[in-house]
């Protein structure tokens, strides 16, 4: 399966995927990896190992719209077949994300649907909870939305700050990714509604894979 990355950043979740796509026998290669900024240092992560890279500058555009059209334009030129959002921080039209649909992954920072939006660990601090973690999901429309792949659990230890938990969690980020990546171009994860059904041993099993926390 071709895969296209986007990203707007450093690209440490890219690099995990990229490490996954190396390992013997995994079914997709990345095929194409854009930024909306031209300085993210996730593109000289992508061309250090060889994968063609693209700019696509967002303030370059009027629109939204003329962005998401850029954007899809050279997906399907690169033959892309599955989207993986990394640290991307753009909100897609609507009209992007329904072609895409089934088609387009992101990772976010908490348990969805708990702590949507921006300010994540910061909010998850304040209201006092004891597990946090990780998600994977298909995109929908609506921010932070969509059919749930994976997701890893991550403690708030005493003493956490914004920036401790961060860096934890985006461990767990690392390892939750390529596993629920794997699934998807495997076809052991597949949209049934809007649910996402896992194929265990040649049996469908209703529900997301659920990494515990580490002790």
């Amino acid at each position: 399966m071709r895969i296209g990355v986007l990203i707007s950043g450093r690209g440490s979740n890219l690099k995990a995927l990229i490490e996954a796509c190396e390992e013997p026998g995994f079914r997709g290669r990345i095929a194409l990896v854009i930024s909306n900024r031209p300085g993210a240092g996730g593109l000289a992560v992508a061309e250090a190992a060889g994968i063609p890279t693209l700019v696509i500058d967002h303030k370059e555009f009027s629109t939204r719209e003329t962005f998401d059209a850029e954007l899809d334009r050279a997906l399907v030129n690169a033959g892309v077949e599955l989207v993986c959002n990394a640290g991307f921080m753009r909100i897609l039209t609507d009209g992007f994300v329904d072609k895409w649909r089934d088609r387009q992954l992101n990772i976010h920072p908490s348990l969805l649907p708990a702590f949507k939006g921006l300010h994540v660990h910061q909010r998850a601090l304040d209201a006092g909870v004891k597990i946090t973690g990780c998600t994977v999901h298909f995109v929908r429309p609506e921010m932070d939305e969509g059919p749930i792949v994976a997701q890893a659990a991550v403690p708030v230890l005493p003493g956490d700050n914004a920036e401790t938990l961060a860096a934890r969690i985006l461990e767990a980020e690392h390892k939750l990714y390529p596993l629920a990546l794997k699934l998807v171009v495997e076809g052991r994860a597949r949209v049934v509604g809007e649910h996402v059904v896992l194929d265990h041993d040649g049996e469908a099993v209703t529900g997301s894979l659920f990494v515990p926390a580490e002790k």
